[in-house]
């Protein structure tokens, strides 16, 4: 549940910022900064989202695959999806500041 918790789970603007509030911040800016990330191949965002974040202790908890055979299948179907070459995708964040 890593993914639907964080980074992805808690992204409205109006939900941070009512959070910000409530602990005591009055002035709150959040602007929304897109971008395009891009990769050589489709194994390394595998890497990166297998390995590279907390969700390889929620993968590494599982009894099955080790963590390189997941991150292989994973690898094979950004592939299938995207293509064997270098991929891309569109990703964006929040950036925030809050002040007293």
């Amino acid at each position: 549940m890593f993914l639907a918790r964080t980074p992805h789970g808690y992204h409205d603007p109006d939900r941070i910022a009512d959070d910000l509030k409530a602990a005591g911040f009055t002035k709150i800016e959040i602007e929304t900064v897109a971008a395009e990330s891009r990769a050589d191949s489709a194994l390394l965002p595998a890497i990166a989202y297998c390995q590279g974040t907390p969700l390889r202790n929620e993968l590494e908890a599982r009894a099955g695959p080790t963590i390189e055979a997941i991150t292989g299948k994973a690898a094979d179907e950004i592939s299938r999806r995207f293509g064997a070459g270098p991929v891309s995708g569109k990703i964006q964040g929040h950036v925030i500041v809050a002040k007293n």
